[in-house]
């Protein structure tokens, strides 16, 4: 019953919030389209509920700049002023609604990471897969990017363990007020976030 209730609250807040958002979606894709040029539209594949790989739909944020050997160049080089703007009030992620308006993410839950990282977790670092990933998480209301792979990982099981509507609404509630004031975009010294490697190492 939990886990119905979760879906219909997913279904009903992400088609209200694509229908009354429609207006800034678009201002945010002219945004994107005078800065970036197209595609405006982010599309990678990332790890959903139990492992499975999904396409996550996010603004740009990036050039696809890239070195003589045709290696993307470093996240800090290949943000833009425009991204960063987006970055700092979670605009990039509105697309995300529409994932989970159709069932590969919920509104709440670990975030969705590269399906390159399945095989470098723990097994208890493995349960965050045990629920669908969200927009937004315990781990993002808790420290976001400034918080090591490690201690994301932590927060991400204690959700699993956790989980209810009300700490949804919570959760909820936190990243409003936390995208508003910016917090937590990127790693201390880092543009955004550097990549996990495993358990040897985290990327801390």
């Amino acid at each position: 019953m939990r886990a119905f209730t979760k879906r219909l609250v997913d279904i009903v807040v992400a088609a209200t919030a694509l229908v009354l958002l429609a207006p800034l979606c678009l201002i945010v894709a002219v945004l994107v389209w005078s800065a970036l040029g197209r595609p405006i539209l982010f599309k990678q594949v990332r790890a959903g509920h139990r492992g499975r790989p999904f396409t996550l739909f996010k603004f740009r944020t990036m050039r696809d700049d890239c070195d003589a050997k045709g290696k993307s160049l470093p996240d800090a080089s290949r943000l833009t002023r425009v991204g960063v703007f987006l970055r700092q009030l979670s605009l990039d992620e509105l697309p995300q609604f529409w994932n989970a308006l159709i069932g590969d993410m919920s509104l709440v839950g670990p975030r969705p990471l590269s399906v390159d990282y399945l095989p470098r977790y723990t097994s208890e670092q493995a349960r965050r897969h045990e629920v669908k990933p969200g927009i937004t998480g315990w781990a993002q209301v808790n420290g976001r990017n400034t918080l090591g792979w490690e201690e994301k990982f932590r927060l991400d099981v204690w959700y699993v363990d956790h989980w209810s509507l009300g700490l949804d609404i919570c959760i909820l509630w936190i990243t409003l007020l936390k995208a508003l004031r910016g917090e937590g975009i990127s790693r201390q010294g880092h543009a955004t976030m550097p990549e996990f490697m495993g358990n040897d190492h985290r990327g801390l």
